[in-house]
């Protein structure tokens, strides 16, 4: 029934509805009004019940967003002290408003429509009341009774038309309401979505980072550990070699982290300029692999999809010095519309890498950087070979 509003609102409702009072009371009495109960005849007296009525009314006005349901009912008891003393129409009257307005704004969707039929149904009641009781008549006879009718259905007809106005104003201030709840859920649910898809592009990037940097790592200490009785010299650049790559994955994991901790800017991206560092480790780590490039980029590729194609190599590369005996074959072309990727390794004796679709989260990931940039990725073991094939659309070279 309480609901959870700032101090701040509370504080104004309250002044409000102590400036609608001190506003409203007087002008009652100016209008004239003080004089007109059907049953209390001395001005005093009646002066008295306007002010008790207008202190219920208020009162209700008063705490109408903190407590809408509250408030209906303390207004329903002040209107209908008002018709036991048969207190006439006021301008204090407007507390109720207020707090129809409150119903239909900030009540529950059963308090929303509990106050539509109060609109409606107070209307009715005290339009027929007032009409009867504040005209005068005496009903003695025919004509008296329609005057009396006549003026009753005029005056349900105004309240009527002034409370579902001011609950339709309510009504009206709930929908903004709730569309600007559904935008800022719907901003809400489109930054976690884009928290979400920037923390896989980075474990994305981590995986082929420390994955590649790894299988480098390994290849070259098995060959240290193998030369080191026969050629130290081949031990000693091996762990240069072993220095080098790691060190640059140190480099690379710091500047992925330095990412997570601060969300602007995606900090520099691997290039087709980096493509001949990728390729010198890998020759680092044994493995020799035969590039060919045909045709040649026309221009400079997009950006995204010199990241994909970097990124694409660099874990079939992986692949290859983890499962094969050390024959790769990659093959880059450049076409006007798109490049395609053709990478192929023979796979060692007993090894049997895991196809696409499988397992693996670097054969995931190829195939998923391929989909950011609209293009495909079909990577399967053929015979005793393994083949990654790839195709990424690009737009016209910047």
């Amino acid at each position: 029934m309480i609901r959870p509003i700032s101090r701040v609102w509370l504080v104004v409702d309250i002044v409000g509805a102590v400036v609608g009072f001190a506003i409203t009371t007087p002008l009652t009495f100016i209008m004239g009004a003080a004089g007109l109960s059907a049953w209390i005849p001395d001005g005093a007296a009646a002066m008295v019940a306007y002010v008790i009525v207008g202190l219920i009314l208020w009162g209700a006005a008063a705490i109408a967003r903190l407590s809408p349901a509250l408030a209906l009912c303390i207004a329903w008891f002040g209107a209908v002290v008002q018709m036991a003393l048969g207190l006439p129409p006021a301008a204090y009257d407007i507390g109720i408003l207020v707090v129809l307005f409150a119903t239909a704004a900030w009540g529950t969707t059963r308090l929303l429509w509990i106050g539509g039929v109060s609109a409606l149904g107070g209307g009715l009641v005290g339009g027929a009341y007032f009409g009867v009781v504040w005209s005068g008549e005496l009903l003695t006879d025919a004509a008296s009774a329609l005057r009396a009718a006549l003026i009753a259905a005029l005056l349900a007809s105004v309240f009527v038309l002034i409370m579902v106005m001011s609950w339709g104003a309510g009504f009206l201030w709930r929908v903004i309401l709730s569309g600007r709840a559904t935008q800022v859920a719907r901003a809400q649910a489109e930054t976690v979505a884009a928290e979400e898809q920037e923390r896989v592009r980075i474990a994305r990037d981590m995986h082929d980072v420390v994955a590649h940097s790894l299988a480098v790592v390994i290849a070259q200490a098995d060959g240290a550990r193998y030369a080191a009785a026969a050629k130290p010299e081949m031990a000693t650049e091996a762990l240069g070699t072993i220095a080098q790559t790691a060190r640059g994955a140190l480099s690379d994991v710091r500047m992925l982290l330095t990412q997570l901790r601060h969300r602007q800017g995606d900090g520099p991206q691997p290039t087709l300029a980096d493509l001949e560092a990728l390729f010198a480790q890998v020759r680092h780590a044994g493995i020799e692999p035969r590039i060919t490039v045909d045709p040649m980029p026309p221009g400079e590729p997009p950006a995204a999809i010199q990241l994909a194609v970097y990124r694409i190599l660099q874990e079939a590369l992986t692949n290859a010095i983890r499962h094969g005996d050390g024959a790769v074959d990659v093959h880059l072309a450049w076409l006007p519309d798109r490049v395609e990727i053709r990478v192929a390794n023979t796979v060692a004796p007993g090894s049997a890498p895991v196809q696409l679709g499988q397992g693996g989260h670097g054969l995931i990931g190829m195939r998923e950087r391929a989909q950011l940039v609209g293009g495909s990725l079909h990577a399967e073991r053929r015979g005793a070979q393994f083949h990654v094939d790839g195709m990424l659309p690009i737009g016209r070279p910047a």
